[in-house]
């Protein structure tokens, strides 16, 4: 299965079908990405039929006859107006379409922007890892946040009055990524040691998918995106839960004990407890999530229980271990994680 295949296949699993054409934009910058596709495919069909009409005309304005004499016919070599015309025309067409491209390259390309009280912007930083994606909530509206998600963004969305951009600072924390949700703008590459920026914005709610556009190791095309556009006042209330420490349950109290005594802890965050990794998702509210291990499958505990088992059988490759543990040890942790929401 391709990777747009999986993103399809992943905007199943709560039952939606989400559109992942870059004809169908919500984003004024996607927009304008669709307007530059659409000029250069009529562009290029056009200069199709031209050539295919001038070819299929020639076939048969000059086919063989049987009143023809034997031999080849009158050969002409070379026409000045004719190589004047072959190669003025590329040319003006070839600097035509520079001009549009630069032009949208302009108006989608981020540039710096410094967070300012009452301009209801939000910033994230998006780090890309094998094979997942770590988002740094780090403003909105001028607020600081200082919380960390994992593999969904959840953004505001805009209306008629008030615009909500987004802003994004893309990093790489190991190897290329590329971060492609072609429905609200174009891909832009996450470096090692190196810093990029994109910006866009939407007045549509919904779910909004997205692959990994740069190949980044084994498990590449399982590197999905999910972007959860919200209105206003929800995503308000998203981020104050998120913002929340994990709650404390005194009945899953065997299973925070036993995630903790294990080498969870040297991968994995979860706030307000001693786990405090940085290689892994954070699980501080891991049952907000629709999905687990990147998109791949719905968030239930069937899956999770799967997951903690064995991530192997779900997602071949994958950097978190099978850690042998007991039936029982597995029953508590599993508990517990289902109590981190």
């Amino acid at each position: 299965m391709d990777a747009i295949g999986r993103s399809m296949l992943a905007a199943a699993v709560d039952g939606r079908m989400a559109d992942v054409s870059i004809f169908s934009p919500a984003s004024p910058q996607a927009g304008w990405i669709v307007e530059l596709a659409i000029l250069a495919l009529a562009i290029i069909g056009i200069i199709f039929l031209v050539v295919e009409g001038i070819l299929f005309y020639s076939v048969w304005r000059f086919r063989r006859r049987q009143q023809d004499a034997d031999g080849e016919p009158a050969q002409v070599y070379g026409s000045e107006p004719i190589e004047i015309a072959w190669t003025a025309a590329p040319t003006m067409i070839v600097f035509f379409l520079v001009l549009v491209t630069t032009r949208t390259l302009w108006e989608v390309e981020a540039a710096p922007v410094t967070p300012r009280a009452g301009d209801q912007s939000l910033f994230v930083t998006v780090i890309g890892h094998q094979w997942w994606w770590e988002y740094r909530y780090d403003s909105y509206d001028g607020r600081k946040l200082g919380f960390i998600t994992a593999n969904e963004l959840h953004i505001p969305i805009g209306d008629d009055q008030i615009a909500r951009p987004v802003h994004l600072t893309l990093q790489s924390g190991d190897v290329c990524h590329s971060f492609w949700v072609p429905r609200l703008g174009g891909k832009v590459d996450l470096i090692p040691g190196r810093t990029n920026l994109l910006s866009f914005e939407t007045t549509e709610p919904g779910l909004y998918l997205g692959q990994c556009a740069e190949y980044c190791g084994a498990q590449h095309a399982n590197m999905l995106l999910r972007v959860v556009a919200q209105s206003h006042e929800a995503f308000e209330a998203w981020l104050v839960q998120q913002a929340q420490s994990a709650v404390e349950d005194p009945a899953v109290a065997a299973g925070k004990a036993a995630f903790l005594a294990n080498s969870c802890v040297n991968c994995h965050r979860i706030s307000g407890t001693a786990a405090d990794g940085s290689a892994a998702p954070d699980l501080t509210h891991l049952m907000s999530r629709e999905t687990i291990a990147a998109g791949q499958v719905a968030n239930t505990l069937k899956n999770l229980r799967k997951w903690v088992h064995d991530p192997q059988a779900i997602k071949p490759g994958v950097l978190m271990p099978a850690f042998g543990l007991s039936d029982h040890e597995e029953n508590q942790i599993v508990e517990y994680l289902r109590t981190l929401k």
